[in-house]
């Protein structure tokens, strides 16, 4: 009887052992477990090594290049056309330009957003959006802090040596679900990177990162009083929660407290620079990356028309600071930087 049951354990063992590799959730060990705060709290950040050893090598540093320096010829004396990078020496433009395509394009070169015959020729869209992305960092790192303190962003934070940051994403209603009232059921049940693989909206972005819809689980006051926290835009605020979490690498926990989600004064110091982390975003696409849509051949745009637009993930590519909190913003002043001690 004994061996009988030693047997039916091994194949229990054997079973679980399966499911815990084959199902959705489940982590190899060991485990690597962080509190927050006091015990009992639920503020525990929870990883696996092996994901820990992924995400270091996606977020290695590309070689510095050597400083230049301020003074001597200007650059507007050297080249024609410029209109970003004005303010520069001839040889801080260099240096930019060749940081430039270490950290956009190291395959394509120069070439990818430059006429070879003709430097100052506007005639490709991608130096058109490349001159208002040197735009869009210089106002981040000087406009806002609250978000990026003095670690601040360079292109290299969102793109990692490519030409299209690998995560962006595009106005996604949905297809048609049924006629009238019901016109569109907002993707539910459609699990996509965007909701975690989960049956929430396909498109949490829009309303709350391109749109400034109010983003809300339940309302602050008694029916028929509400303040708009409808069921949609609760389900809607849930799926933006699980794609914040995916792009930090981070679970609820970094922000919030369990014992009171809402709370302010229960909350992490991470929760308001999350807030202002949202505000970030909204003003980079509305200001800066939705205009773009008509500068954009029609093979860049979205389904809808619209053109590629950022979210948490682009620049944080899932952890917590964008490159472990490394900054290589300090060692290019050029785009807004702090200049390094």
């Amino acid at each position: 009887m004994k061996v009988g049951l030693l047997s039916l354990g091994s194949v229990l063992a054997i079973l679980l052992t399966a499911a815990m590799f084959l199902t959705a959730g489940w982590g190899r060990p060991p485990i690597i477990a962080k509190q927050n705060g006091y015990r009992g709290t639920g503020e525990d950040q929870i990883a696996t090594a092996a994901a820990q050893r992924i995400l270091q090598a996606a977020n290695a540093l590309p070689d510095a290049i050597d400083k230049a320096s301020p003074d001597g010829e200007r650059a507007t004396a050297v080249y024609k056309n410029v209109k970003v990078l004005n303010d520069l020496s001839a040889d801080q433009f260099n240096r930019v330009m060749l940081a430039i395509t270490q950290w956009v394009a190291p395959e394509q070169g120069c070439a990818y957003c430059h006429n070879g015959d003709n430097l100052a020729d506007d005639g490709l869209y991608t130096k058109i959006v490349a001159r208002r992305m040197l735009q869009m960092t210089r106002h981040i790192n000087k406009d806002w802090k609250e978000h990026v303190a003095s670690t601040g962003v360079t292109c290299y934070t969102c793109h990692r040596g490519q030409p299209v940051p690998s995560n962006i994403w595009f106005e996604n209603p949905g297809a048609p679900h049924a006629g009238g009232f019901a016109a569109t059921n907002d993707g539910f049940g459609h699990p996509t990177k965007a909701n975690g693989t989960t049956s929430l909206s396909i498109d949490p972005q829009a309303p709350y990162l391109e749109n400034a819809e109010q983003i809300r689980v339940e309302s602050t006051k008694a029916l028929p009083l509400g303040d708009g926290a409808s069921i949609q835009s609760a389900e809607r605020t849930f799926s933006l929660m699980i794609h914040m979490s995916e792009g930090l690498g981070v679970n609820c926990t970094f922000c919030h407290n369990t014992r009171n989600f809402s709370g302010w004064s229960e909350s992490t110091p991470q929760r308001v620079v999350a807030w202002h982390g949202l505000e970030l975003v909204r003003d980079l696409n509305n200001v800066y990356l939705d205009p773009l849509k008509t500068v954009y051949p029609s093979t860049r745009l979205g389904p809808h028309g619209d053109g590629p637009k950022l979210d948490c993930a682009t620049c944080h590519q899932g952890v917590s600071k964008p490159l472990y909190g490394a900054s290589m913003a300090k060692d290019y002043p050029e785009i807004g930087g702090e200049r390094a001690p």
